[in-house]
């Protein structure tokens, strides 16, 4: 299951603080601020999705991610590949790079971090 924008901001600010009442995920949101009501409807969706859950306190509500961000990106970026490029990671490294504007030593560091990878297997 994917999460629409709006969730997925959300989930950014949840991540980040690990856990929240809803007042908290308020003030992480830059001006102008959403509303009370729709941060209350993204959190139930959020929630009936599987990705969040809560902790009881009173009448208040501390949600927490029950999913993983790395987890829930490399997902996204796998289908991604999956249905963009061929299912080929090979094309899909060869378009960031050329596409991103990559400067040269952001481009030298992900050859080290290839060159790690290939060490490593």
């Amino acid at each position: 299951m994917q999460l629409s924008k709006t969730e997925e901001e959300l989930m950014n600010y949840l991540w980040k603080l690990e856990k929240a009442f809803m007042k908290d995920l308020l003030e992480a949101y830059p001006e102008p601020k959403p509303a009370n009501t729709t941060v209350a409807t993204l959190l139930k969706r959020i929630t009936d999705k599987g990705f969040i859950s809560y902790n009881k306190h009173g009448n208040s509500r501390e949600y927490f991610a029950l999913v993983k961000k790395k987890d829930y990106f490399s997902k996204h970026v796998n289908s991604l590949i999956k249905n963009f490029f061929n299912d080929s990671s090979s094309q899909f490294a060869s378009f960031f790079t050329k596409e991103t504007n990559l400067t040269k030593a952001e481009l030298e560091d992900l050859q080290a971090i290839i060159a790690k990878e290939i060490k490593n297997k």
